[in-house]
């Protein structure tokens, strides 16, 4: 998976005035919208999909590439680097892969929502 990543992410924004923490409108921030709030509900109406963070990778036993989706792949990370990586089963070949996942790795697979594995020292 050297040189890949997330080949896609979704995003939408939508905001009618500065918001406090609790999410309420900030008049004293002195935005103003001009309009009618917009409610998160309406935000989102229409909304029928986010789309899910795809990884492109490879398997080593049968060289076949491939996209999977976050779901198919897990995250351990260790206290060194020998003990970080990725897995996942090979759609093409059914092989169990396991690859090691340095920082850049490790960052795009936490933030496009891969299940993480900490795997604590037992000394």
């Amino acid at each position: 998976m050297s040189g890949s990543g997330a080949s896609e992410k979704a995003g939408v924004a939508a905001t009618a005035g500065a918001l406090d923490r609790a999410g309420v409108p900030d008049r004293a921030a002195g935005v103003s919208s001009g309009g009618p709030e917009m409610s998160v509900v309406t935000a989102f109406a229409g909304m029928r999909r986010v789309v899910e963070t795809v990884f492109r990778a490879g398997c080593p036993d049968c060289g076949a590439e491939f996209e999977l989706t976050a779901s198919a792949l897990m995250l351990a990370i260790g206290g060194s680097s020998r003990t970080t990586f990725y897995s996942f089963t090979c759609p093409e070949c059914d092989s169990a892969v396991r690859k090691p996942a340095g920082e850049r790795i490790v960052e795009l697979l936490t933030g496009g929502g891969v299940r993480t594995l900490r795997l604590h020292s037992t000394v």
